[in-house]
């Protein structure tokens, strides 16, 4: 019975260890991403640049706020994970805010600007894809995690299309189109995460 006891408590140990490596690279990663598409937002003029980046940022902080939670109640974790539904809602109001003042001041984004950030974007994305995957089905910790990554690939290729339509009709009009679809996929993540908590923290998971 104690070689039993122990060897859960070393596999557990095990796996909350592989849980902090994984979400310590990840987190390395977006905090990464979200300077370099700030910065060629800022420069490019890009609303869906702009949201990508916002979204990194605020992955980066569900990442950190994963971390604090690893080996804690069950109950712990649902309570963060409704503060990360809470950073996807606070990521697609600053979108809409955003989308809003570009509708007010029209333009035109430099599109290879927005292609090459979203190139180096969309492939740091399926990296943390890749490495939160074999999680995807643990607890509400994890899982919200992978949430957020899986919207960052959809969010890459986005702003990949929203770089070609630029180009394509010189016009500011794709940019925003993808802006407007970034909102509507952070709102259904926001509610997923927000269910997905509810559910853990109702159901008295420990």
């Amino acid at each position: 019975m104690t070689d039993t006891c122990c060897a859960t408590t070393i596999d557990i140990a095990a796996l909350q260890a592989r849980q902090r490596r994984v979400l310590m690279s990840v987190l390395a990663i977006n905090l990464a991403t979200f300077t370099m598409m700030l910065a060629a937002a800022i420069y490019s003029g890009s609303s869906s640049l702009l949201s990508g980046g916002l979204d990194n940022l605020g992955d980066a902080l569900t990442y950190l706020l994963s971390l604090a939670v690893i080996g804690a109640s069950g109950h712990a974790k649902a309570r963060v994970a409704l503060f990360k539904g809470a950073l996807i809602l606070g990521a697609a109001i600053a979108v809409a805010i955003q989308i809003g003042w570009r509708l007010l001041h029209p333009g035109v984004p430099i599109f290879e600007a927005i292609g090459i950030a979203a190139l180096l974007n969309l492939a740091a994305n399926v990296a943390c894809l890749r490495l939160l995957l074999p999680y995807r089905k643990g607890d509400v910790n994890m899982a919200s995690a992978w949430e957020c990554s899986r919207n960052d690939v959809f969010e890459g290729i986005a702003v990949l299309a929203a770089a070609a339509g630029v180009g394509l009709f010189s016009a500011g009009w794709p940019d925003l189109l993808v802006a407007s679809a970034l909102l509507l996929m952070f709102l259904r993540s926001a509610w997923r995460v927000f269910r997905m908590a509810w559910c853990s923290y109702a159901n008295g998971d420990r």
